[in-house]
C-alpha cells in the first residue's frame, strides 16, 4: 500500500476518533479506574471502537495495538497503533491539551503518526521522508543554541519512579526551568514540533504513547530517542527523549546520565 493510501486512513480514523469524542467534552462525563489506575471513559473506548470498524473494514490484515482494547493479530506486517485518547486526566479536566494518537509501525518501526486535538481542530500528521505539517501546513522544530536555554516539558514529575526522577531533575537542572512546562501528554510533543518546545522527557510510556509522535517530531526536524540516544521501536522501554534541535541529543544524554 502507498503511503498516500495509509495517510488516507489515517486521517479518517482521526475523523472518526474526533467524531467520538468532542460531544463528551466538558459535559461531567464519568470514568473507571483501569488495573494500572489510569482513567478511562465512555469517549475513549467509543473512539477506539470507530477507529476499529474502519480498520476492520480498510485494512483487515493489518495489526491493531489499542490502549483500550488490546491487540489482534495481522498478517501483513503491518500495525496500526491507537491511542484514543493520550491525556485523559487532563479531558477528564476540561483541558484541550489532550490527543488522538494513530501510528502504523511496519517490522516494528513508526513510519507514520497522527496527533489529533479535537477540541481546537489541530491535527499534525508526520510520514517517513515527509515534511510534518499542521492542518496542511509545514511545521519545523527550533534551533536551540545550548541546553541553559532549553525549555523543557513533561506531563508531569509523579510519572517518573525515585530512579528516574532523580536522572529528570539532573535534566531539569541544566535547562532553563524557569521555563519548564508540566501537562500536556502528547500536545507537548506537537509543541516541540511546532518549534515551541525544546526538549520533552518522559519514562514508563507504552506502544501507544509514543509511536504516532515519532514520524511528527522526526518529519519536523526534530529527533526521537529513548534516555540512552538510541531510536524508538516497539521493543524500546518506555523511557523517551524528544529534542527539537539534534545538535543538543550528547547534551541531553550526558545530563540524564548524571542523576543519582
Amino acid at each position: 500500500m502507498k503511503i498516500d493510501d495509509d495517510i488516507a486512513i489515517a486521517l479518517r480514523l482521526a475523523d472518526a476518533a474526533r467524531a467520538a469524542i468532542v460531544p463528551h467534552f466538558r459535559t461531567g462525563l464519568a470514568s473507571e479506574r483501569k488495573d494500572d489506575a489510569t482513567p478511562v471513559t465512555l469517549a475513549d473506548r467509543a473512539a477506539e471502537e470507530a477507529m476499529r470498524r474502519i480498520l476492520a473494514a480498510e485494512a483487515a490484515r493489518d495489526g491493531i495495538i489499542g490502549e483500550e482494547f488490546g491487540s489482534r493479530e495481522g498478517s501483513s506486517g503491518r500495525t496500526w497503533v491507537l491511542d484514543p485518547i493520550d491525556g485523559t486526566a487532563g479531558f477528564l479536566a476540561g483541558r484541550p491539551l489532550f490527543g488522538t494518537l494513530i501510528a502504523l509501525v511496519v517490522e516494528g518501526w513508526p513510519v507514520l503518526g497522527v496527533i489529533d486535538q479535537p477540541i481546537m481542530q489541530e491535527r499534525w500528521i508526520g510520514a517517513a521522508g515527509r515534511a510534518t505539517t499542521l492542518n496542511g501546513r509545514e511545521v519545523r522544530t527550533r534551533a536551540c543554541p545550548g541546553l541553559s536555554h532549553a525549555t523543557l516539558a513533561t506531563t508531569g514529575p509523579h510519572y517518573f519512579d525515585d530512579h528516574d526522577g532523580e536522572h529528570f531533575m539532573a535534566l531539569a537542572a541544566r535547562t532553563d526551568h524557569r521555563r519548564m512546562v508540566m501537562g500536556g501528554d502528547c500536545y507537548n510533543y506537537a509543541m516541540l514540533a511546532t518549534g515551541q518546545v525544546d526538549v520533552v522527557c518522559e519514562a514508563g510510556l507504552k506502544l501507544h504513547d509514543f509511536a504516532a509522535l515519532v514520524p511528527v517530531v522526526e518529519g519536523a526536524g526534530g529527533t526521537m530517542c529513548d534516555w540512552t540516544g538510541e531510536p524508538l521501536h516497539a521493543g524500546s522501554d518506555g523511557h523517551v527523549l524528544a529534542l527539537g534541535d539534534p545538535a543538543r541529543l550528547e547534551d541531553v544524554v550526558e545530563a540524564l546520565a548524571c542523576g543519582h
